[in-house]
């Protein structure tokens, strides 16, 4: 069998697998001169220079909600390219105001059961725990689409964050 001269790859054909350069020994003359494996630890290819393509950070930017967003906002490549920082902007707002309506509607709900007599504590609890559980799933839904269409190179600008969003990230 063949070794390829640039990777070290076995190559069973006239190309190798693993890089595609293409095999100089003659078929059948066995393993090329120009290499011979050494033990030790695998071939590992250097990582690309630019680190991630664009789509992949502009997704990843929602992952951890405004912790990814800041950390893409401060990444060197990452930082100077418009599409990621619009993501990471949007991703830090939308966050950022998910946590705000979250502390609001507890608040809210503390409020109404103080004010409330004990009767009707079990059907307005019941009523907002309907209301917390469709306010969730629609973020979630929400989150999850933020981070496929950021995957799928293009974008759903928010109502009232999405032109914040633009307008600090220079889109």
């Amino acid at each position: 069998m063949a070794f390829c001269a640039s990777c070290g790859a076995e190559a069973p054909g006239n190309f190798c697998p693993r890089c595609g350069a293409p095999i100089t020994a003659a078929p059948g003359a066995g393993a090329n001169p120009a290499y011979a494996p050494q033990p030790g630890p695998a071939y590992v290819p250097a990582p690309a220079a630019a680190g991630l393509q664009e789509n992949v950070a502009g997704a990843l930017c929602y992952l951890v909600g405004f912790i990814t967003g800041i950390l893409f906002l401060v990444l060197e490549p990452y930082s100077k390219n418009p599409r990621v920082r619009f993501h990471a902007f949007q991703s830090i707002f939308f966050h950022l105001a998910w946590i705000v309506l979250w502390i609001a509607m507890t608040i809210l709900q503390i409020i109404i059961h103080a004010v409330l007599p004990f009767g009707l504590h079990l059907i307005v609890s019941l009523f907002s725990g309907l209301v917390f559980l469709v306010v969730w799933l629609g973020g979630l839904v929400l989150w999850v689409m933020l981070m496929v269409k950021a995957y799928n190179n293009s974008a759903i600008v928010l109502p009232v964050i999405g032109p914040l969003a633009q307008k600090q990230a220079g889109v």
